[in-house]
């Protein structure tokens, strides 16, 4: 029971992020699923794996929530999206399948020093060059398949690249996190779909998975996250953005500094 409430919980807290940041929420998810797992005695060699499977699992959900959020708003530029998300679904879909062969020690640290880059990121509230304009078709399909590959392999919607790229090409900070709520779910669906394969048949994996996704994790955040998710968006419009990154800048820096201790320790 309390497993499930904490997953519940962490639904509300993921949907609130990804409606107000555009980020999916997987940087909270993905760290405090591992340590849930942790504690119910799993292979740690799975424990990275299933927390990310099931990190953009719930993602998919969450996006449809704070996509369906920002269109009525009319705030998703969706020429962009359409420029972006064929690149963005190629490479989550090869990230996720390809993660599920790292070594977990490896995931878990990656994703930990990645956290660390977000976190400084967010406090430090950057500002883009005010000549910096968006790319060519060619060049965004290149971002497109960084930004899928990254976001897959660390159970991420994309937020923490995505709208720091578009901000950095001058878009309005609203107008990069409704671009970046669109593109969350081709990302989370297929790089979920990547893990899934990969996790398929294996042994050391508990009951109620398919692949590294786990079902009673996934419904109880998602559910709880749909609920949140417009409340973010809604947010996001109404108050000072710069403000809760940082606060949310300071809570990223603190975890990552947990899990590389856990890493080097």
């Amino acid at each position: 029971m309390l497993e499930i409430v904490s997953f519940l919980g962490l639904g509300l807290v993921a949907g609130l992020l990804a409606g107000m940041l555009g980020i999916g929420g997987g940087v909270v998810v993905v760290p405090v699923l591992i340590w849930i797992f942790q504690q119910h005695g799993l292979a740690p060699s799975i424990v990275p794996h299933l927390a990310i499977g099931t990190s953009l699992a719930a993602i998919v959900f969450t996006s449809m929530s704070a996509i369906w959020a920002q269109q009525k708003r009319r705030a998703i530029d969706w020429p962009v999206v359409r420029l972006l998300a064929p690149a963005t679904l190629l490479g989550g879909f090869a990230s996720g399948y390809l993660a599920g062969f790292i070594p977990a020690a490896m995931l878990k640290g990656f994703f930990a020093a990645f956290l660390l880059l977000v976190g400084t990121q967010f406090v430090l509230d950057w500002k883009p060059a005010a000549h910096w304009r968006l790319p060519g078709r060619g060049v965004l399909w290149g971002v497109g398949l960084g930004i899928g590959s990254f976001s897959a392999l660390l159970g991420i919607g994309g937020g923490n690249i995505t709208v720091p790229f578009l901000h950095a090409c001058n878009l309005e900070l609203r107008r990069a996190i409704a671009i970046s709520t669109a593109l969350g779910l081709p990302i989370a669906l297929f790089g979920a779909a990547g893990f899934v394969l990969s996790g398929w048949g294996n042994a050391l994996l508990p009951p109620g998975t398919v692949g590294y996704v786990s079902l009673p994790a996934l419904a109880a955040i998602a559910g709880a996250a749909v609920l949140t998710a417009p409340l973010g968006v809604r947010l996001a419009h109404d108050l000072p953005v710069s403000k809760l990154k940082r606060v949310f800048g300071v809570l990223v820096l603190a975890i990552s500094l947990r899990m590389l201790w856990t890493v080097l320790v």
